[in-house]
């Protein structure tokens, strides 16, 4: 195998400055251009090659574990180095070197690199090797690779002109970290809010009908009809409000509250409540108007939501109170009853209502506000939330 390479280091010092300045520049601008970064890495890998006097080159990025170098572009390499050196430790060789020295590593000897397959290459026609880290802001990403048939070393500009290159395509590499960070945060949280949609609207009202089931069973069994007919609507429904439900979150990937406001979506949900249970509800609205944000008038509807269905659910309370008090610097709301109280959290590990209460925390973190669920004194639970009104998330024109 004849490398074909054959610019002398002379010629190359003397071209460097003006060729260098112009690779940087049309990195810099694939950059801008936002082009795909592997793509980007074939592309100039070979003047970076060229402009060094250079036989071949490769480049390799860490893996996401950081302990292996992978190999993603090569110029000029045989298939058998490619396919030897497609993957490598991280700390393997002048590679590992270069990368935990975060520096430029110039070698001459590179057995260790020839053990690793059975070619001519590796030392016989290339002689030395360069290993330049793609760092930003001591962070290292990867390594790019120049393999040189003569024994000189790369004049100074040449060298400096690598070092900026490796810092460049180093900054490239970091913004894509970044970018990708980004992405599955922003799918995570997307889950998590499909998730808590899902489980405030849907889910909440199978649980109903799942409760309503056996009522019907036993009354159908003892031929009362007028009890039948009353569990059968509210299973109709229920069944029916799920379906709007799943059409709302696959239309607008949330379910939208009363149109006319916060205050008048309690109110509906509070005569629901009624309508469901014995349990004897008591709402009271005190203080100022609500004006909030939409997003936040969600929040605090759905926390509410949750709180009234894990009283229904788990709480064997026969009075229930909801209270939402505003001021001119905040809100503060409490849903209490007088049933068993917080319950341990293997317990609630059985009927999935840890999910709940941790969707409430997390619906109050995105509002600005603070949550507790606590024992209520004199016996029972109390859900409080509030929130100042100074928050940005919570500043908005909704409905009084």
């Amino acid at each position: 195998m004849t490398l074909s390479r054959t610019t002398s280091s002379t010629a190359t010092a003397e071209l460097a400055r003006p060729a260098g300045t112009e690779l940087l520049v049309q990195i810099t601008a694939g950059l801008s251009e936002g082009q795909d970064l592997r793509a980007l890495l074939e592309r100039f890998l070979d003047p970076i090659v060229t402009l060094a006097g250079a036989q071949a080159g490769a480049v390799r990025l860490l893996s996401d574990s950081g302990e292996r170098l992978q190999m993603v572009s090569a110029v000029g390499l045989p298939d058998a180095v490619c396919r030897d050196e497609q993957t490598v430790d991280r700390h393997c060789g002048v590679c590992g070197t270069a990368a935990d020295g975060h520096r430029i590593v110039w070698a001459t000897e590179l057995g260790a690199c020839a053990a690793r397959g059975d070619t001519a290459f590796f030392g016989r026609e290339c002689r030395r090797l360069l290993a330049v880290p793609l760092q930003h802001r001591g962070r290292v990403l990867g390594v790019y690779n120049l393999f040189f048939a003569a024994e000189a070393e790369p004049a100074p500009q040449v060298m400096a002109l690598l070092k900026s290159v490796g810092e460049l395509l180093g900054l490239a590499l970091d913004n894509a970290r970044l970018e990708a960070e980004s992405l599955r945060a922003t799918v995570m949280h997307e889950r998590q809010m499909m998730a808590a949609e899902i489980h405030d609207s849907i889910a909440q009202t199978l649980t109903f009908v799942k409760m309503r089931l056996p009522l019907l069973q036993d009354a159908l069994l003892v031929h009362d009809d007028p009890q039948a007919m009353k569990y059968l609507g509210d299973v109709r429904q229920a069944v029916g409000e799920s379906h709007a439900s799943l059409r709302e979150i696959v239309t607008h990937f949330r379910t939208r509250i009363d149109s006319r406001g916060l205050a008048r979506a309690l109110e509906s949900l509070v005569a629901r409540f009624r309508e469901r249970n014995a349990i004897e509800l008591s709402y009271v609205k005190r203080g100022a108007a609500l004006s909030l944000s939409t997003e936040v008038e969600t929040e605090v509807f759905h926390i509410v939501q949750e709180a009234l269905a894990n009283i229904e659910r788990h709480s064997r309370a026969q009075h229930a109170w909801i209270s939402l008090e505003g001021g001119p610097v905040g809100f503060e709301l409490r849903v209490e009853d007088d049933g068993i109280g917080p319950r341990p959290a293997d317990e609630q590990c059985d009927e999935g209502s840890h999910f709940g209460i941790g969707i409430m925390s997390e619906r109050a973190v995105r509002m600005g506000g603070e949550l507790s669920v606590e024992a209520r004194p004199g016996g029972g639970t109390r859900v409080r939330l509030a929130w100042n009104t100074s928050t940005p998330a919570a500043a908005g024109t909704g409905h009084d």
